[in-house]
C-alpha cells in the first residue's frame, strides 16, 4: 500500500481532480501563482543591494548614497513583506475555501449513497474522509504545491544571482548540496512511511471510538470495557509510534541541515578569505554569500517536509475520490411525478438478496388496495424488513417488479416517491435538537402550529407539553434523555406531519413500557387510519385489525389471508399467535 501510495505525487490526474475545485478561484490561484514569482525575484535583492552598499557606497565614503541606498532596501522590505503576507493570506484562503466545497461535495454523495455502502464501510472511515483526510487536501495549496512552487523558484533565483556575482565562489559553498540531498531524501522516506502509519491510525481510531461510543451500552453491560479498553490502547499505540518516528526523523534532520549550512559558510569562509587576501572578491561579495546561503537553505529546510505534506494530501485526495467518485448511489431514479399517490402496492415475483448467492426473498407477489392494511409475520430473518427496504428502494431488486400506483417503482423519482411513504421503526433514531426538530427534521418552513395539531391528532400533545420546555425540549443525542415509548411517539408524529399515503410500521410497539402502549396504540389507529400500511408486529392487537395477514417462512409467501381465516386453517400462523399468547400468558402470570 505504501508503494502505491508514494506514487500518488505525481499522479497528474488526481492532481487536476483536486484542483478542478479551484476553478471557480482562478483568480486567487493566479494570483498566488504571479505572488510566487514576483517573491523568488525580491529574495536575492537585498543581500545584492548589501553588497553594493558594502563595496560602493562604504568603501568610497559616499554617505548620502548609502542613507539613499538604506532607505530603498527598507521600502523593498517593506513590499516583500506585504507580499509575502497577501501570499500566505491568499494559499490559506485558496485552502480552506476549496476544502470547504469539498467537504460539501463529500458530504452531499454520503447523503445519496445505497443503505448498502453503509452495511460495508464504518462510520467513523466515513468520519475520517469528510473531516481528516479533506483537511489534509487543504495543505496542498496552504502548504504543499504552490508553496513548494514559490520555494524553488526562490532557490532558482538566488543560485542564479550566486552564479552570475562568483560561479567559483558558489561551488566551493555548495559543494555540500549532495549531503544536503541524500539527508533529504531520507527524510522525506522515512516521514512519508511515519504519516502512513499515522493516517492509517487515525482511520483506525475514529472506527474504534464511533462504534464502541454508539454502542456503549452493550460494552458496559457485557462488562467488557478492560477488554476494549486493550484494543483501543493498542492502536492508540501504533498512532503514537508513528507520530514519535516522525518526530525522530525531523529531530536528526534540521541539526544535520544546520551542520551542512555551517559547513557551507566555513567552506565559504575559508575560499572566500584566500581570494579576499589576494583582492579577488570584495568583502561585499562576501557578506552577500553568507546572505545568499541563509536564505538558500531557508526553504531547503522545508522542501523536504512541503513534499511530504504534498504527497499526504495526495494520498488524502485519492481517499476522498473514492467516495466521490463511488458508484453506489441511486443512479437509475426516474422522473415520474405524480400529483399524488393513491397507495396501490403490488410485488411481482420479486427477489432479493444482500450478498450474492444468498437468496432473502425468494419469487414474493401480492397486492395491496388503496388503503387497506397489510401485517407481515415470521420468525427472524424470514425476510420481512426486506420487503419494506425493497418498497422505499433503499436496496435494489435481483429480479421481478415492484409497482405502485401500476407503475414501476424504478419510473418514479425516488425523492418525491419517498415523501409520499412514512416509515417507523423499532429503534427510533432522535438527532441532537429539540423535539420540533425532530418531529420536522429541521424544516423551518413548517409552523408550530401544525406540529401541534399532528400532535392533538394522535393524542400527544399533552405528554409534549410535561416535557421541560416543550416542544423546545433537547432530546439530546439519540433521545436518551426519552424512553422507549416517547421516541416512539415522536416518531408517530414525524410520519405524520407529511400526511403519507403508504405507511410502513417495522415492529415499531415492539418494546414499549406500559405507560406509553395506551398512547402508541391511538397513534397507531389514527396513522393507520385511510392509509395503505404495512405493519411488521408482533402484538396481536396489531395483527389482528388487519386486512390481510402474510406469513413469510425463508423469502417465501408460506400462508396469507386474514386473521381468523389462518387461524381456522390450524398452519404456521396458528402456531406463531398461539406461540406469542403464551408468551404473554407467562408474561402477565
Amino acid at each position: 500500500m505504501a508503494a502505491s501510495e508514494a506514487k500518488k505525487i505525481f499522479d497528474l490526474g488526481l492532481l487536476r481532480k483536486i484542483f478542478s475545485f479551484a476553478k471557480p478561484y482562478r483568480k486567487t490561484l493566479y494570483t498566488t501563482i504571479s505572488l510566487s514569482v514576483i517573491l523568488a525575484v525580491l529574495s536575492p535583492v537585498r543581500p545584492y543591494m548589501i553588497q553594493l552598499s558594502v563595496d560602493k557606497y562604504i568603501a568610497g565614503h559616499l554617505l548620502e548614497g548609502l542613507i539613499w541606498l538604506c532607505i530603498l532596501q527598507l521600502a523593498i522590505l517593506m513590499v516583500e513583506s506585504v507580499l509575502r503576507f497577501w501570499f500566505m493570506y491568499r494559499t490559506g484562503w485558496l485552502g480552506q475555501t476549496v476544502v470547504n466545497d469539498m467537504r460539501k461535495e463529500v458530504f452531499r454523495k454520503i447523503l445519496f449513497q445505497h443503505i448498502s455502502y453503509y452495511d460495508r464501510t464504518a462510520i467513523g472511515t466515513l468520519t475520517t474522509r469528510t473531516i481528516n483526510d479533506i483537511e489534509a487536501v487543504n495543505d496542498i495549496f496552504s502548504e504543499g504545491l504552490i508553496s513548494i512552487v514559490a520555494d524553488v523558484l526562490t532557490i532558482i533565483a538566488i543560485i542564479i544571482i550566486m552564479l552570475i556575482t562568483d560561479w567559483r565562489l558558489t561551488l566551493v559553498s555548495l559543494s555540500t548540496f549532495p549531503i544536503l540531498i541524500i539527508a533529504t531524501y531520507w527524510f522525506k522516506e522515512s516521514v512519508n512511511k511515519s504519516f502512513q502509519r499515522v493516517r492509517n491510525a487515525v482511520a483506525q481510531l475514529n472506527a474504534f471510538a464511533q462504534e464502541h461510543i454508539t454502542g456503549m451500552y452493550i460494552v458496559q453491560a457485557f462488562a467488557a470495557e478492560k477488554k476494549e479498553s486493550g484494543k483501543f490502547n493498542k492502536i492508540n499505540k501504533e498512532h503514537r509510534n508513528a507520530n514519535i518516528k516522525s518526530i525522530f526523523a525531523y529531530s536528526v534532520f534540521f541539526p544535520v541541515v544546520e551542520i551542512i549550512l555551517a559547513a557551507s559558510q566555513g567552506l565559504l569562509v575559508w575560499y572566500g578569505a584566500v581570494r579576499l587576501l589576494h583582492y579577488d572578491v570584495t568583502p561585499g561579495i562576501m557578506i552577500a554569500f553568507f546572505m545568499y546561503l541563509n536564505l538558500l537553505f531557508r526553504p531547503l529546510r522545508m522542501l523536504a517536509d512541503k513534499f511530504n505534506v504534498l504527497q499526504m494530501g495526495m494520498v488524502a485526495g485519492e481517499r476522498v475520490f473514492t467516495v466521490l467518485e463511488s458508484e453506489e448511489y441511486q443512479r437509475e431514479n426516474g422522473t415520474y411525478v405524480p400529483a399524488m399517490v393513491k397507495g396501490e402496492v403490488e410485488f411481482e415475483d420479486v427477489h432479493f438478496s444482500y450478498k450474492e448467492g444468498v437468496p432473502v426473498l425468494r419469487g414474493v407477489s401480492f397486492h395491496l388496495p388503496p388503503g387497506k392494511t397489510m401485517a407481515v409475520v415470521g420468525h427472524t430473518g424470514a425476510g420481512k424488513t426486506s420487503i419494506i427496504s425493497i418498497l422505499n428502494r433503499l436496496y435494489e431488486t435481483n429480479g421481478g417488479r415492484i409497482l405502485i400506483d401500476g407503475h414501476d417503482l424504478k419510473e418514479y423519482d425516488i425523492q418525491e416517491l419517498r415523501k409520499h411513504i412514512g416509515i417507523v421503526l423499532q429503534d427510533v433514531f432522535l438527532f441532537s435538537g429539540t423535539v420540533y426538530d425532530n418531529i420536522t427534521m429541521r424544516n423551518s418552513e413548517i409552523p408550530l402550529s401544525k406540529v401541534e395539531h399532528v400532535a392533538r391528532m394522535l393524542g400527544i400533545h399533552d405528554f409534549i407539553m410535561q416535557l421541560p420546555g416543550g416542544y423546545a425540549f433537547d432530546v439530546m443525542e439519540r433521545g436518551n434523555t426519552l424512553s422507549q415509548g416517547q421516541r416512539q411517539l415522536l416518531s408517530f408524529a414525524r410520519a405524520l406531519l407529511y400526511d403519507p399515503s403508504i405507511l410502513i410500521l417495522d415492529e415499531a410497539t415492539s418494546s414499549v413500557d406500559s405507560e406509553s402502549e395506551q398512547l402508541i396504540q391511538h397513534a397507531i389507529d389514527t396513522l393507520i387510519k385511510g392509509r395503505t400500511s404495512i405493519v411488521i408486529a408482533h402484538r396481536l392487537s396489531t395483527i389482528r385489525k388487519a386486512d390481510e395477514i402474510l406469513v413469510l417462512d425463508k423469502g417465501l409467501i408460506k400462508e396469507r389471508g386474514t386473521h381468523n381465516e389462518l387461524i381456522a386453517h390450524k398452519g404456521a400462523y396458528h402456531q406463531l399467535y398461539k406461540a406469542v399468547e403464551k408468551e404473554l400468558e407467562e408474561v402477565n402470570g
